[in-house]
């Protein structure tokens, strides 16, 4: 069955074309107007359209070069459906290194926005109208904080099962069940309809070469798991099971001052066991020593970069899981190993 065409900004796209379109979002007080590069590939043939965003938060860059890569590869001449890709959302706190708008505030808590409210709101409003309401399904690529690391992962609302079986598909190794939060552009898709992936992976300001290859692979596999695009002819031979996360929590600093973790991301950790140190910056070494616990057993999914600590700052986010955890460490392993970069 032919394709539909699809229209953006104005913009008609017919099946078997390609375009990137220039979406206005406004401009800046300097008069020079913004717009989003907004590529569409409008397959000839029917099939589900799928939306992928990165750069939300502007200072997150991973998925600005995920979205690069993808859009290079071959087999999207056989396309089924429409893929609507938009490397960066937030243009204005890419500008300036930040996670949010010039008005101070998070994009990903503005939405659904209006056509006249704040920057975020409109922003927010351009978004939903002319991208994700023609879609039924979304991925958005997300990474940690500043200074801040997380392992892949999907977010999802595991409770839909077909929104479960694409993340199951995305081929990380934990999976966390996250309840929607008011004003994101995932509470809104939900609302509509779509079925959307949240991918975290990495670290703000910074490209992780395990973070991107994993996030192409992931949406690779999502697109053949929709029969978008066509499965491989040869299997890999690496295939493991991800880890669904019935909780996750952050250990805090105990209290201030100078932070030696002795646990990576990936890691298993153990209620009671030690996850690292804290030190006064003025003493010698080894001395005057705090030690951090871990108050959970599971998986470390994230983890702070910068050793300058108060008491109370977040310094490893743990997963908790129904299977034995170390059973998630051998499949975070997997995982690493099937995703490591090769050197010549």
């Amino acid at each position: 069955m032919a394709g539909s065409p699809i229209t953006i900004g104005g913009v008609v796209v017919k099946p078997g074309e390609r375009r990137m379109i220039p979406l206005p979002i406004g401009s800046l007080y300097t008069s020079n107007e913004m717009r989003l590069p907004v590529h569409v590939i409008n397959g000839r043939h029917d099939g589900p359209r799928l939306f992928i965003t990165a750069a939300i938060h502007g200072d997150e860059l991973n998925g600005v070069e995920i979205l690069r890569r993808l859009l290079a590869i071959r087999q999207f001449r056989t396309l089924r459906g429409c893929l609507v890709c938009i490397p960066f959302v937030n243009p204005y706190g890419m500008i300036q290194h930040s996670r949010y708008l010039p008005d101070g505030r998070d994009l990903n808590r503005s939405f659904p926005g209006s056509e006249t409210g704040s920057m975020a709101a409109r922003l927010g409003h351009v978004l939903l109208t002319e991208v994700v309401s023609q879609c039924q399904y979304g991925i958005d690529l997300h990474t940690g904080a500043m200074h801040r690391s997380n392992l892949p992962q999907i977010r999802a609302d595991l409770d839909d099962e077909e929104t479960s079986n694409l993340a199951m598909a995305f081929g990380v190794p934990v999976l966390i069940n996250a309840n929607l939060r008011d004003g994101s552009m995932r509470a809104e898709a939900a609302h509509a309809g779509v079925k959307l992936l949240l991918y975290e992976a990495g670290e703000a300001l910074r490209f992780d070469e395990l973070s991107i290859r994993a996030g192409i692979k992931g949406i690779v596999n999502v697109m053949q798991a929709l029969n978008m695009i066509r499965p491989p002819k040869r299997e890999s031979a690496s295939k493991f099971e991800p880890f669904i996360a019935r909780s996750s929590s952050w250990v805090r600093a105990t209290a201030s001052g100078l932070f030696r973790p002795r646990k990576k991301l990936g890691d298993r950790v153990v209620s009671g066991g030690e996850l690292g140190a804290i030190f006064d910056p003025s003493s010698l070494f080894d001395q005057v020593r705090v030690p951090v616990p871990s108050r959970y057993t599971g998986i470390i999914i994230g983890r702070t970069n910068i050793p300058l600590v108060n008491e109370g700052d977040a310094l490893f986010h743990v997963a908790r899981f129904e299977a034995d955890s170390s059973e998630v460490k051998a499949g975070v392993e997997e995982f690493e190993m099937d995703n490591a970069v090769k050197i010549d």
